[in-house]
């Protein structure tokens, strides 16, 4: 008989390598070497949404601001979900620091949380922030207050998401929205694959290391014995769907043991593991289209 498994870590490690396909879910890859690797991405020259975003950020501030109609009297409080390091966001809450907000930046890590946190203290200190630790789904009952909101969803993270899985969170965002709340969306349109798979096949190889570093994840806390160096990314792209699939792929016959999971697996030469949910089908919709939507 196995082992219970008690963290959801290791439950949905066991269901996703149990699975046939064999997947695991992107939104483990974010620990603390994981963090600080996405980071790397986000610089990196051919990922090109995190430029587009900060030029926009950059050179469209006031109209933005205008754009979201903020009263002072009320105050508000300005939600970013998927915060990562606010790289882009910092420019937006500099103009805003002087109005009344509260800045309650929402991300899966809670390190990268604290990291933003501490960052907008040294930066921005007149800005007070209250960060959220929570995937999407499982932090949308902490929008629904009276306060006015504005709510900020960019880099293309709706993209990341099936489109059913889109439809449910939009609308289960709304719900979460009163009357004269806005939302700001930033969605990246289909491109050629010339621009698109570097994003996610870098040339400097920060992109495997961001994936395969999962391994390393589920061998420290699962007590696995996966050796990365016998898996590879691969990154692939459809201009005819705008589907991006990112997975990596055993390079040799091997298994592998995860002794908290007690389990034994065995992949063939060329066998895939998908990562699904934030990665494995990426709609590709594009980052130089910002659209302010009003609730």
């Amino acid at each position: 008989m196995g082992k219970a498994v008690t963290s959801v870590f290791g439950k949905e490690v066991e269901e996703g390598l149990k699975s046939n396909p064999k997947s695991l879910s992107s939104k483990w890859f974010y620990d603390e070497i994981g963090d600080k690797l996405f980071v790397d991405i986000m610089n990196m020259p051919e990922y090109y949404p995190t430029n587009c975003e900060f030029e926009i950020f950059s050179k469209q501030t006031n109209a933005i601001i205008d754009a979201f109609g903020v009263e002072d009297e009320l105050g508000f409080d300005l939600f970013e979900l998927g915060a990562g390091d606010g790289t882009k966001t910092i420019k937006l809450l500099n103009e805003l620091s002087g109005h009344n907000f509260t800045y309650r930046p929402i991300d899966i890590s809670g390190h990268a949380i604290d990291s933003l946190a501490n960052r907008i203290k040294k930066e921005v200190p007149k800005i007070k922030v209250e960060g959220i630790q929570g995937e999407y789904f499982n932090v949308l009952e902490s929008l629904k207050t009276s306060r006015p909101k504005i709510i900020l969803f960019l880099g293309s993270n709706l993209g990341n998401l099936l489109d059913d899985l889109a439809k449910k969170f939009l609308m289960q965002l709304s719900k979460s929205m009163n009357p004269g709340d806005k939302l700001m969306l930033g969605v990246d349109l289909k491109k050629p694959k010339s621009i698109v798979l570097p994003a996610y096949n870098d040339a400097g190889g920060i992109t495997a290391k961001f994936n395969l570093n999962l391994l390393n994840r589920i061998n420290r806390e699962l007590g696995g014995s996966f050796d990365p160096m016998a898996f590879r990314h691969v990154a692939e792209y459809s201009e005819e769907t705008g589907l991006a699939k990112s997975f990596i792929q055993s390079i040799k016959r091997q298994k592998v043991e995860i002794k908290n999971l007690d389990m034994t697996i065995l992949f063939e030469e060329g066998e895939k593991v998908f990562f699904w949910k934030f990665h494995a089908s990426m709609m590709t919709i594009s980052s130089k289209q910002l659209h302010l939507i009003l609730h």
